[in-house]
């Protein structure tokens, strides 16, 4: 029999979950009292969410990352530390104050020889990144203004290699994706990304549905295919 829970219950695991499994460390603490002194939106991942991030850098022996949407930084540092001393991020912020306090919180934690932060908006960043690194990224994690998703999920696949991965995040924004009237930027922006997921001949993909201290919403993963 299925069980059901509040969202109370919900943050009370997640809290158990980050202690036991994604406890912080200075520089992700440090990380996230900096973001919030600065005055950022209390958007970034829960710590069993960078976790995962981290797990699936690993997992795909990642050596190059590309992330859309830096906030803070905390989220790019649970990446930057799954990549080998000479691996490469890229991670593009809109936001200079934003990335003002990325770059510190990398910095503290000795990963700004491997992360770069790049400011402005990331349709406008992609070309650029595409010049300067024509090696493909193994890894590419989007977490940015949802009405360009599909805009981003079109630069991963030509910034990408086979066999790399994609994971698109907040794609169920409280059960808002199902509305199909289109009156919503980032509903339409969330919807046809994921369409492009489910069309596009060079990606398989999947998406869940998550619950915890950051609410209920979920992600999309997809691999790139030959």
């Amino acid at each position: 029999m299925a069980e059901h829970a509040t969202e109370d219950q919900w943050t009370v695991v997640d809290d158990y979950l980050n202690d036991l499994l994604a406890p912080g460390d200075e520089a992700l603490t440090a990380a996230l009292a900096d973001s919030e002194a600065a005055g950022l939106p209390h958007i970034a991942v829960a710590p069993n969410q960078g976790k995962f991030l981290h797990l699936i850098a690993r997992i795909q022996g990642a050596r190059r990352v590309l992330e859309i949407g830096t906030l803070g930084g905390y989220s790019t540092i649970w990446l930057a530390r799954a990549l080998p001393a000479d691996g490469v991020l890229v991670t593009l912020e809109y936001d200079p104050r934003h990335a003002e306090v990325a770059r510190g919180n990398l910095a503290r934690a000795g990963l700004d020889k491997i992360a770069e932060v790049r400011v402005g908006p990331a349709l406008d960043s992609l070309p650029g990144v595409a010049a300067d690194h024509p090696d493909p990224f193994d890894l590419v994690f989007i977490d940015a203004d949802k009405a360009n998703n599909p805009h981003y999920v079109e630069w991963a696949l030509r910034l990408t290699r086979p066999g790399s991965v994609l994971i698109v995040d907040n794609v169920v924004r409280g059960g808002r994706v199902t509305d199909d009237s289109g009156a919503a930027p980032d509903i339409r922006g969330i919807r046809a990304a994921l369409q492009m997921i489910a069309d596009h001949p060079k990606l398989d993909g999947t998406a869940l549905q998550t619950v915890g201290a950051k609410g209920y919403d979920g992600f999309a993963l997809a691999r790139v295919l030959p």
